[in-house]
């Protein structure tokens, strides 16, 4: 009996000490592993549960098998146009095959580096190869918006649209309309060309490229005051064409005025013609009238008019022993 309760006590001591080396470890929901003895792989463990491994000659390396983010850092990218951008990308990724994974890159710092070279060649490749509108922008819309550029020209209270005047009386109208470069691909498009470039790679690593994503992109320093002073000049261009529109309606309004006040001028002189006409012909036949009537005082009355007129702008007078002053101290001329 002594000797079998001694059997049992040592295998219970065994048996305590080889709990406390730890031949089980914990595999969560979400988590993969890798068990390696000595350095070389012995198995793998996908699904969760407590797993077995052998007290201290096995080690557990447990990595996610959750999808992962990597952001990188915004590059500074040269376009086929040489124009410098900087684009900011982010990717998801999961590990596939914990055995490779392990054996190409180890540890989950290690793969966010391999990323870090795999991701940044594949965006800095296809950035190099498209111009800068293909980045920048995804569609066509901006040609497709309907631009009407009208000018209302207020005439007293009545407001006349330029497009409604008659062309002949009016100056030609200037297109102010711009078109933009035809997208082809569009920033979607080179996400998804980068995302298949890269993704090749990346198997290799026991890694899964799920999708690259371009979260922004951004001018330059040097390309954004570039891009600004070509939109000043564009907006400059398009002030000075509607300055010219406005000059150009400006003319026709005022030519158009010109003509309608000679037009009234003309008609108000010749009506002035008219009356004075008339005025005269009724004088006339007034003063007719009077000297049929007294021929002797009409001559008389004439000359006493005319030395109201003319002696008050004699500045000396030598003589009146004239023909002209004969009714000047004499009534009977």
């Amino acid at each position: 009996m002594k000797r079998l309760a001694t059997v049992l006590i040592v295998v219970a001591v065994l048996l305590v000490v080889f709990v406390a080396l730890g031949p089980f470890y914990i595999l969560f929901e979400g988590e993969q592993a890798v068990v390696t003895r000595f350095g070389a792989i012995v198995s793998t463990s996908r699904d969760a549960g407590l797993k077995f491994k052998m007290p201290v000659i096995d080690t557990v390396t447990k990595y996610p098998k959750k999808i992962l983010s990597w952001d990188g850092d915004a590059q500074r990218l040269p376009t086929a146009e040489n124009q410098f951008i900087w684009v900011d990308a982010t990717a998801r990724w999961k590990i596939i095959d914990p055995t490779l994974f392990y054996e190409s890159v180890t540890s989950v710092n290690q793969a966010f580096a391999r990323l870090d070279e795999v991701i940044d060649s594949s965006i800095r490749t296809v950035i190099a190869d498209n111009p800068l509108f293909e980045a920048v922008r995804n569609s066509n819309v901006i040609n497709e918006i309907e631009r009407s550029d009208v000018v209302r020209i207020a005439a007293d209270t009545d407001e006349v649209q330029a497009e409604d005047i008659a062309a002949e009386e009016t100056p030609a109208i200037i297109d102010t309309s711009k078109t933009y470069p035809e997208v082809a691909k569009g920033r979607n498009k080179l996400s998804e060309e980068m995302f298949e470039a890269a993704r090749k790679v990346t198997p290799q690593y026991g890694i899964e490229l799920i999708d690259i994503i371009i979260r922004q992109i951004r001018y330059s320093d040097d390309l954004t005051e570039s891009v600004y002073n070509r939109m000043i000049a564009e907006r400059n261009q398009k002030a000075q064409e509607f300055r010219s529109r406005g000059e150009g309606q400006k003319a026709f309004w005022l030519g158009k005025l010109d003509n309608e006040k000679r037009t009234i001028l003309s008609r108000a002189y010749t009506e002035a013609e008219t009356l004075k006409g008339n005025a005269d012909r009724e004088a006339a036949g007034i003063y007719a009238d009077a000297y049929s009537a007294d021929e002797e005082f009409a001559i008389f009355w004439r000359s006493l008019e005319s030395y109201r007129n003319t002696m008050s702008k004699f500045n000396k007078t030598l003589t009146t022993d004239m023909e002209y002053f004969r009714y000047l101290y004499d009534q009977d001329g």
